[in-house]
């Protein structure tokens, strides 16, 4: 079955281009194209996409306020990237806190758009390039706290804990295994659990959750390079 995508960018030409890239995949059907955030809104409404590329700077209403808007509104699991032209900005840290499951760079490689869009549609988060968790990092120091996010970490047990920390630093299920010495499979039942016990849409609201909770506070790790 086809992946069916939404493309959202306030610039026909970008707009455009991005739906041609996709276009060409066998497996990927761009079902609609927006320019504006009320736009986009109304388009996903009508065509049910599996994953929306979503411009964050537009007229009328902004991709922050769409993203959060089709995420509550939708009753099938839709999937939100974030496109910018610009390095991460607190736009895309609170895209993300909305719900979105990534961002890529409009200048991204047309293969790697693709991917991400792949990736995305089948669940996964796009926490690539490592700038991404730079980004939550940075300003999830800036918030104190929630007493009440925080409590929600007495669902996790302690091993559940350590695999969230290790989510938040960026590290992959491989990695994972790896550092806490146990089988890949059991890490996938772990993101598994904590997602469901901490009503998590994805690994990138994870990452979120995690700085927010105070379960990992920015400068904690070295991430990145």
């Amino acid at each position: 079955m086809s992946i069916r995508v939404a493309v959202v960018d306030d610039q026909a030409l970008v707009r455009r281009g991005f739906a041609m890239v996709l276009g060409h995949e066998d497996d990927i059907d761009v079902v609609a194209e927006a320019g504006t955030g009320r736009e986009a809104i109304e388009a996903t409404r009508t065509h049910h996409p599996d994953v929306v590329l979503m411009d964050i700077r537009m007229p009328e209403m902004d991709g922050l306020e769409a993203t959060a808007r089709i995420i509550e509104e939708a009753d099938w699991p839709v999937r939100v990237l974030i496109l910018t032209t610009f390095d991460p900005d607190e736009y895309v840290y609170k895209a993300l806190r909305a719900g979105a499951s990534g961002f890529v760079l409009k200048d991204i490689p047309p293969e790697e758009l693709v991917t991400a869009v792949r990736t995305v549609a089948e669940g996964g988060a796009l926490l690539a390039p490592s700038i991404t968790r730079r980004l939550i990092g940075q300003f999830a120091q800036r918030l104190a706290v929630d007493t009440a996010v925080a409590g929600r970490l007495e669902r996790l047990t302690e091993r559940e804990r350590e695999v969230l920390a290790a989510i938040a630093r960026g590290s992959s299920n491989a990695e994972i295994s790896e550092e806490l010495f146990i089988g890949a499979a059991t890490v996938k039942s772990h993101v598994s659990s904590i997602l469901t016990k901490l009503g998590l849409r994805d690994r990138a609201q994870a990452v979120v959750f995690a700085y927010e909770s105070g379960l990992v506070q920015a400068g904690d790790h070295d991430i990145g390079h």
